[in-house]
């Protein structure tokens, strides 16, 4: 009977190693699985991350390349000279930049100019061009005086403005619903010059272009 019961004993024992032995097994299995499935889980979304990192910066790059070639395009620059009549304005502007003479002042009228990247689009008063230059033969003050409402408005800036020892003035903001950017006004003999941009998007250009003006006084 002694015998018997150690051998019972000694069953029962095994049997409870073997299943503590299996449910070690089972627990452990599963953590390694749920540790496996983290990792990759883990790993997938730092290799997702570091895609997206070299992503935005192989575009970051490829726009400052892309920005500094358009820049280096426009070099070396074109001169613009106006009617010698109506005081010579000359200034630089972008050789990709082209040139359209609407009014060319032979009959004393109003000479009036369009430049615009690549090429010059039909001349209306809501289509925006890189640049208008307008030469005229109106008051400096008649002509600072049309813009007044804009200014009142708060539609327009105004500020002085000197270029080759001349003294003028320059409005920024909304000319109208379709036209936002920036001018700038001379006295030059008898007639007024005036030059603008009509968007904020070649204002880089402009502020460049109108520190090379010069003029004949």
């Amino acid at each position: 009977m002694i015998q018997r019961s150690n051998e019972t004993g000694a069953t029962n024992i095994w049997l409870i190693l073997s299943i503590t032995f299996m449910t070690l097994t089972v627990i452990t299995a599963g953590v390694l699985i749920w540790a496996l499935i983290n990792y990759f889980d883990q790993k997938d979304n730092v290799d997702t991350k570091v895609s997206t990192a070299v992503s935005v910066a192989v575009k970051e790059q490829a726009d400052k390349d892309a920005a500094r070639f358009a820049q280096e395009e426009k070099q070396p620059n074109r001169q613009f000279v106006g009617p010698e009549d109506y005081g010579r304005v000359i200034f630089d502007y972008p050789k990709t930049w082209s040139t359209y003479i609407d009014k060319d002042a032979s009959s004393g009228s109003t000479f009036a100019a369009y430049l615009n990247p690549v090429a010059v689009p039909s001349v209306s008063a809501s289509q925006q061009f890189a640049l208008r230059v307008t030469i005229e033969s109106k008051d400096y003050d008649a002509v600072l005086s049309s813009y007044e409402a804009l200014v009142r408005k708060g539609d327009l800036k105004s500020s002085t403005i000197k270029a080759d020892s001349q003294d003028g003035t320059r409005f920024d903001g909304n000319f109208s619903k379709d036209i936002r950017g920036s001018a700038v006004v001379f006295k030059i003999r008898d007639k007024t010059v005036t030059i603008r941009t009509d968007a904020d998007t070649f204002k880089a250009d402009f502020d460049a272009l109108i520190s090379t003006i010069t003029f004949n006084k």
